[in-house]
């Protein structure tokens, strides 16, 4: 047991003593005397490396900037990413989050600027609409570890958890603007994690919405990667919408889901269903890259970067980019993009998917759109290196390397001969496999002297981003149009092999060295192109799809007699439920007419007004014991219908917007209801509530944040306190009021829900939230001093979802 066992522990002996800690490695070298700790005499500890003698080489080759700029450029590369930020729009304190940070932050920032603060310290980005976007000269860490800007620090903190802002780098910010997103448009963001853009979708769709309406679109985000998933699902949380499908599949696999005709009679269905397939009128593509366009974020890129990165995934970012035309509908924009400066991973893609899909895809000239926003013109000439040899053709690459170094690669994208330059196959592999037939050493044909290639497709439409332009990381962009279905052959299996793509996607924009795919890797055999394009031709391709979808069907068949078997076995019930997707609860459109019309009557909603039957779905079958039951808006609830239709080929995460959320009261007794509305979902159902409303002054709203409780005879209003005394045991709303009882809902409306007990009222609210709450209407209703401090409100925001969106 220990000689110490009954001392108590300040009397131990030995006590202020420390003991070694033998799991912490060392910072210092050993023999160095552990004594001293300045960092003096530390010689062993440096600096990360800010330079790469193959990184400098490789771009110097391909000419991205021109000489005169060169020093330049690598000087940007080495500094720290300048912050920035997005200003939710839908955020009911957008315009207060604004004026904060022209009032306020910009004047008292100038003054306390680092290193000298001969630039503006915060400044509005020129080229984003509305002021909406804001950009800092001091990096992330500057703004982290400096004194003078804690304040600055701990009100981004607090508005980026609320959903007010998202902390987003500002070139990130660029794709979604030039997708041109109506509110009525089906999008969807292939490779979303972690979610930023996919917020600013969400945004662009619910711009035009009124309060209390739900816009005819949606987004669906998908991403391959479980946990990127969960961190896509909290980010888009904040946003509070309905009009959101979060999915987990790989990109290239994601499915098109289309019902065909006899599928449809087989399970009784109507053919005249909303939609019979999922196709989108916008795709964002923000393909899995290098990633050595965020060096300045993330710097110990340089020491991990070689050319094999971006030759390692060409492959997969032209599958992607490919099943997102294929999911593309006719008339639809397409956006592909990356944060890498290496054109094999940029125009080298995007002349691919223009050689495969011919005249049915153009590149659409955006050069008039954002004119502050600097960039240029994608290059019409590159080479590509492998094993330290620079190659300009593909008749140049020796016939050992060609598994690593496809012909697609190239800017003219033309094999040796005529017969070998059809990209059926998928570029370089099918001459690969060519020359393993001839067993002809190729290279020994070709003179020495190299012809460097020049493309003829228009891929000066393409947008570079620089990084000393404006002060910001690398990205690229290309926007792609569909005029027409595309090419027959592009829906024909593809036997070719590919890198293996999993792992790489899987790290979708993350530094590279969660994302090294070199040319070197073995490839492996693929399944991916049997759906590549499955889905493109509702009138060609139903044979290659079917044999899958019975499957699927019955598979799903077998499930669902397995679920209801399980739901009908009394207390063997506990088993834990599995849908059709392993560790995915399954989605269950909830059907329970009693449970609605206990809601619908507890909170006085009108179905003709706000219709909850056929949009509530919950993540049960088991009614009894639903905890959470989630909203969906029209579209979503007609893309579920035909996701059940076709035997739940979509693998979902998250749906809707929890609306209703199951309580048990600590006090005894029944309650007519036992779902409260849940804050996320209180903005929406607001205008359609008619009992279980309280309308409160200021005085006692502000008691009801400060103190989270209130007894009834403690309220400054007694009126307020005696209504709240008749409502029914359970959830309420209050609205605050100036003493009318009749206030119309809209956009400047705040309401937070609570709870009705039996002697008291208590938010149903975060204590933080609470107090990010008080603090915003202290600055509404206090007078500014002299110059528009808000010291004393540099945490305010809202509530995540408790008060109207605008």
């Amino acid at each position: 047991m220990g000689r110490g066992r009954h001392r108590g522990r300040s009397q131990r002996k030995h006590f202020k003593e420390s003991r070694e800690n033998v799991w912490k490695r060392p910072k210092t070298d050993p023999t160095v005397d552990a004594s001293d700790n300045s960092a003096a005499d530390r010689p062993n500890w440096q600096p990360i490396p800010t330079d790469n003698p193959n990184f400098e080489e490789y771009y110097k080759e391909q000419g991205i900037v021109k000489a005169e700029e060169w020093d330049v450029f690598m000087e940007i590369l080495r500094k720290p990413l300048p912050a920035a930020f997005r200003v939710n729009s839908n955020s009911q304190f957008c315009d207060d989050i604004i004026s904060i940070l022209e009032n306020d932050f910009v004047k008292s920032l100038q003054a306390e600027a680092i290193e000298g603060g001969e630039l503006e310290a915060i400044k509005p980005l020129p080229w984003y609409p509305k002021n909406l976007a804001w950009h800092s000269n001091f990096s992330r860490k500057e703004i982290r570890k400096h004194k003078t800007l804690e304040r600055f620090h701990e009100f981004l903190k607090l508005e980026n958890e609320v959903g007010n802002i998202t902390r987003q780098e500002a070139v990130s910010m660029v794709p979604p603007l030039f997708l041109d997103v109506h509110p009525d448009h089906f999008v969807l963001d292939m490779c979303a994690a972690p979610g930023s853009k996919t917020f600013q979708l969400l945004e662009i769709i619910h711009g035009a919405s009124e309060p209390g309406t739900l816009p005819n679109g949606m987004v669906v985000a998908n991403d391959v990667d479980f946990q990127r998933s969960n961190l896509l699902i909290h980010q888009t949380k904040r946003m509070c919408t309905s009009n959101l499908i979060v999915t987990n599949h790989e990109g290239q696999q994601f499915p098109g889901c289309r019902l065909n005709k006899s599928r449809a009679s087989e399970k009784g269905l109507s053919e005249d269903m909303p939609i019979n397939q999922l196709s989108f009128d916008r795709v964002l593509c923000d393909v899995p890259c290098s990633g050595d366009g965020t060096l300045r974020k993330a710097p110990d890129i340089w020491r991990k970067w070689n050319s094999g990165m971006g030759n390692g995934l060409h492959s997969l970012q032209v599958i992607l980019a490919m099943r997102g035309l294929s999911l593309l509908k006719v008339g639809g924009k397409m956006i592909y993009s990356t944060c890498s400066m290496n054109p094999v991973e940029d125009e080298a893609v995007v002349a691919e998917i223009l050689r495969r899909c011919g005249d049915s895809v153009e590149l659409v000239d955006v050069s008039d759109k954002l004119p502050e926003l600097i960039r240029r013109p994608g290059l019409k000439t590159w080479k590509v290196r492998d094993k330290g040899a620079w190659f300009t053709s593909y008749k140049d690459v020796p016939q050992n390397r060609r598994g690593g170094v496809l012909v697609s690669m190239f800017p003219s994208g033309k094999n040796l001969t005529d017969s070998t330059q059809n990209n059926e196959n998928g570029g370089g592999n099918a001459s690969e496999d060519g020359c393993k037939e001839t067993n002809k050493p190729l290279v020994d044909s070709f003179p020495d002297e190299q012809v460097v290639e020049v493309s003829d497709l228009p891929l000066e439409r393409c947008m570079r981003i620089i990084p000393h332009d404006q002060n910001t990381g690398a990205f690229f962009i290309a926007v792609l149009h569909k005029v027409s279905p595309l090419p027959e052959f592009q829906e024909k299996p593809n036997p070719r092999k590919h890198s293996s793509t999993k792992t790489a996607e899987s790290t979708d924009k993350s530094p590279a060295e969660e994302a090294v795919v070199t040319a070197d890797a073995e490839p492996v055999e693929s399944p991916v192109e049997k759906v590549i394009e499955a889905d493109a031709n509702n009138e060609k391709d139903e044979s290659l799809v079917e044999p899958e979808k019975k499957n699927t069907e019955g598979e799903t068949i077998t499930e669902e007699k397995e679920a209801n078997s399980s739901i009908h076995a009394g207390d063997k019930r506990k088993v834990p439920m599995q849908g059709k997707w392993k560790s995915f609860d399954p989605v269950v459109f909830l059907k329970d007419e009693t449970l609605i019309d206990t809601i619908k009557e507890f909170y006085g909603i009108r179905d003709e007004s706000f219709p909850l039957y056929g949009h509530l779905v919950t993540r049960n079958t088991d009614t009894s014991s639903v905890k959470r039951i989630y909203y969906v808006s029209k579209s979503v609830k007609e893309v579920l219908q035909l996701n059940f239709a076709v035997g739940q080929q979509l693998k979902i995460a998250s749906v809707g917007l929890k609306m209703f959320e199951r309580q048990t009261a600590k006090e005894g007794g029944s309650k007519p209801c036992s779902f409260r509305i849940s804050s996320e979902g209180l903005p929406v159902i607001l205008p359609y509530i008619t009992k279980q409303v309280l309308y409160s002054p200021m005085a006692d709203f502000k008691h009801l944040l400060e103190y989270k409780s209130i007894k009834f005879p403690d309220f400054v209003n007694k009126q307020l306190g005696q209504k709240a005394i008749d409502l029914v045991l359970g959830c309420c709303v209050v609205i605050l009021s100036d003493g009318e009882e009749a206030v119309k809902v809209d956009a400047s409306t705040i309401a937070i829900s609570c709870w009705r007990g039996k002697n008291s009222l208590g938010v149903m609210v975060t204590s933080a939230d609470c107090q990010e709450l008080l603090e915003r209407l202290a600055e509404r209703t206090t007078p500014k001093s002299e110059g528009g401090s808000v010291n004393e409100s540099n945490g305010d925001s809202g509530g995540p979802g408790a008060m109207e969106t605008v």
